[in-house]
């Protein structure tokens, strides 16, 4: 073995990956700045049509004239539409590329945001949203794959940044929505459509970001060079096969289960434990927004390491301990419950993070992510069902808080197994 080579092995994965994904050749240099604010851009976009809705839910769905039953089937769109939608994304990217399928997401993003106010109906609201949550299921699973394609070398940084991003549009739709609507003149109309300029923003920047890449691979493939080979996104792995990409996805969906949980139902354990309803709230955005500086930290941390099972045992024995909080000292212990709950939820970024790392090339990225997330959203769309069917059967929140802590010691465990240093090109059997 050479000297070369022996370099190489010893290198953590995040450098290994590096080593492995050459670069796309001919692109412009102003292309790498201006995508950096894209990604934060996009990133920003893929919460606020979620939380803006809650925020305004119970003047949307009386202004509609929802029913009970249509009005939990919005609730339950946004998880389903990731899974069904995000499927969609390795066909999509294999034909346009990830760039160009990004800034569509951003255009549908935008387009729904711009529809759904004006509808007269349930049915027109909830097509809008789906428009929507369409565009935010495909740059949810590509951001990824664009962060490795074009930032091969700083895969932790670049997924801490948008991860930061979209932690901060998340907090910023649920805080700012009913404020700003109240400042407009009142109406939920005007207020879930002021999000739109958000999302017509990214569009913007996108488009010219989209034809510089697409000229930049037309190049690269003329030209014959490697980097093609690197841009196909049809010679991954099958990464059904691999029992890392399972890992990912079953920690993708029990993270995700508990943070949707705690969106919906956090506010309702304080107020019953005899916490105000604006200090709920507050609590809430406590919880949310330690999702922002930690969103940036733990991605780069993760990136350094070779093995990232510490840092998914680590967020889990904070959940655990926010949980039993809650189960023992709801109410006395309520701002250091939040906070705890705030840090468990980082699994997002550190989840990720790991699907960047867990591929060696930009197909392999795309192929996991799809399948990763896809199946994930899967898994999570029975939990606040459930957790809600729970609490009014039982009467009290013993029981759900009980199940709510357990389904962390199996993520501790996937979290584990997804982060041990190999890739699923490695667990396939394909080569470099």
């Amino acid at each position: 073995m050479s000297d070369e080579e022996t370099k190489t092995l010893d290198r953590p994965a995040a450098d290994r990956a590096t080593v492995a994904t050459p670069h796309a050749t001919a692109r412009p240099t102003w292309l790498g700045p201006v995508l950096i604010v894209g990604i934060v851009l996009a990133a920003l976009n893929l919460r606020p049509a979620i939380t803006s809705l809650g925020a305004l839910f119970e003047e949307t769905r009386t202004g509609l004239g929802m029913s009970g039953t249509v009005a939990g089937l919005i609730t339950s769109v946004p998880a389903l539409c990731f899974a069904v939608f995000g499927v969609t994304a390795p066909r999509l990217s294999r034909r346009f590329g990830p760039v160009a399928v990004v800034c569509a997401g951003m255009a549908a993003v935008a387009a729904g945001l711009l529809i759904r106010p004006f509808a007269d109906g349930a049915a027109g609201f909830l097509a809008a949203s789906a428009l929507s949550l369409a565009g935010i299921a495909l740059t949810n699973v590509l951001l990824p794959v664009i962060v490795k394609r074009y930032f091969p070398d700083r895969v932790g940084t670049m997924t801490g940044l948008y991860s930061m991003a979209l932690a901060a549009g998340t907090s910023l739709a649920a805080a700012a929505t009913v404020p700003l609507t109240d400042a407009l003149g009142g109406s939920w109309r005007t207020g879930l459509l002021m999000w739109a300029s958000l999302a017509v923003v990214a569009v913007l920047l996108w488009l010219p970001i989209a034809r510089a890449a697409r000229r930049a691979d037309r190049a690269a493939a003329a030209a014959g060079s490697g980097a093609s080979a690197a841009l196909r996104t049809d010679a991954g792995p099958r990464v059904a096969r691999s029992r890392t990409a399972w890992a990912l996805a079953c920690y993708f969906g029990l993270q995700a289960t508990g943070a949707y949980i705690t969106m919906g139902w956090l506010p309702q354990i304080f107020r019953d434990a005899g916490v105000s309803a604006s200090t709920a709230g507050v609590l809430l955005a406590v919880t949310m927004v330690m999702g922002v500086p930690l969103a940036f930290v733990i991605p780069g941390l993760a990136g350094r390491m070779r093995n990232q099972g510490a840092i998914a045992v680590t967020l889990g024995v904070f959940g655990l301990i926010g949980y039993l909080g809650l189960y023992f000292a709801p109410a006395a212990g309520a701002w250091a419950w939040a906070l705890l709950l705030g840090v468990s939820n980082c699994a997002f970024p550190l989840v990720i993070t790991m699907i960047g790392l867990r591929a060696k090339s930009p197909a392999g990225v795309v192929k996991l992510s799809a399948f990763a997330q896809s199946t994930g959203y899967l898994i999570s769309i029975p939990g606040p069902l459930v957790i809600g069917t729970l609490y009014q059967h039982s009467g009290g929140w013993d029981l759900p808080l009980a199940l709510m802590a357990g389904l962390l010691v199996p993520q501790i465990a996937l979290g584990v197994l997804a982060g041990r240093d190999r890739t699923i090109e490695d667990e396939c059997g394909v080569r470099d």
